[in-house]
């Protein structure tokens, strides 16, 4: 291979049989694609995995027309060539990393395949002069392009109102478990925590660079250490809490940032405007806790504000109490 030469064919330069062979291993791998998700949503989705069930249905149905028609045309021996090996050519994401998308990012996933698929066997019959082959590509364009009709077919005939209901509580739960209650508990934890810390040294040195570099040690350290503890206490099979790895970045990135708020105002020279400002920064903090708190736990909001910003104001005074003294 020559280096900066690209090996990849151009699709304007590919025979009428592999463009078929090209087609029939994209719909293997659109189907293989819909199956995966299919699997992925059954769990909890289950009316949402039977429309994914049959649109790899219709998939295979196109494979085995185009293979019918590679017989016919060419003979039994079909050529390797697939997205990859041509120019160009529309390419799917990761099944590993769309399974991490919500559903609704993931129906839409599969509404963006159906239109690439279509656009795909337009510009395929185009190029195809034989009128068996022509006509059966024209109708596959037409066909993915009427799989939203069949899509919500399925939908209708799978997702009741019930069942949309339950799947969408489903997904609101989760959203809840793996991004807002870990991002909560570290938001929580780098404001509070890192009060006490800031706010002494503060006092104690009334100099805002050795202040601000306190505060940037204490968030980040916060940050790592409650990052790899979430990840690290629950693997979220058993729990049903979702990805490991997800939860410790909320909480980790949460975290530093819940402590960065009020240590950012310390790259101001002057002590007194550094600290009212910091001080206004906390006071936002707590609020932005209760407020989340409010919305997606359900806590009551008077139970919310007596926890966090007492809690809040009791550390603040700490620290301001041990750096004045």
């Amino acid at each position: 291979m020559i280096p900066g030469v690209s090996t990849r064919r151009r699709f304007a330069d590919l025979s009428e049989q592999e463009i078929l062979a090209l087609a029939i291993s994209s719909e293997e791998d659109d189907a293989r694609i819909y199956r995966s998700y299919a699997e992925r949503l059954r769990a909890d989705y289950a009316a949402t995995a039977k429309i994914f069930d049959g649109m790899a249905e219709e998939e295979d149905e196109h494979r085995r027309r185009l293979i019918d028609l590679h017989e016919h045309r060419f003979g039994s021996v079909i050529p390797l060539i697939r997205r990859e090996h041509v120019s160009g050519f529309y390419a799917r994401r990761p099944v590993w990393l769309v399974e991490n998308l919500s559903i609704e990012r993931i129906r839409d996933e599969a509404a963006q395949m159906e239109r690439d698929a279509e656009r795909f066997y337009r510009a395929a019959a185009a190029r195809t002069s034989d009128a068996d082959t022509r006509k059966l590509l024209g109708d596959l364009a037409a066909a993915e392009a009427g799989h939203n009709a069949k899509a919500e077919d399925l939908e209708r005939e799978h997702l009741s109102d019930n069942n949309i209901d339950k799947e969408k509580d489903a997904s609101h739960r989760q959203f809840v478990l793996t991004w807002v209650q870990p991002g909560l508990a570290g938001l929580m934890d780098g404001s509070v925590s890192t009060l006490a810390p800031i706010f002494a040294t503060a006092f104690a040195t009334q100099d805002t660079g050795t202040t601000f570099l306190v505060g940037l040690a204490a968030s980040i350290g916060a940050g790592i250490s409650m990052g790899f503890t979430e990840a690290a206490s629950d693997d979220g099979q058993i729990s049903g809490r979702g990805s490991p790895v997800k939860r410790g970045l909320a909480s980790g990135v949460m975290t530093t940032l819940g402590g960065l708020g009020h240590a950012l105002p310390y790259l101001i020279p002057d002590f007194w405007t550094a600290t009212i400002t910091a001080i206004i920064v906390v006071f936002i903090e707590l609020w932005a806790i209760v407020w989340i708190q409010n919305k997606y736990m359900d806590t009551p909001f008077l139970r919310a504000t007596f926890q966090v910003v007492l809690g809040g104001a009791l550390v603040f005074a700490a620290g301001a109490l041990i750096g004045g003294g």
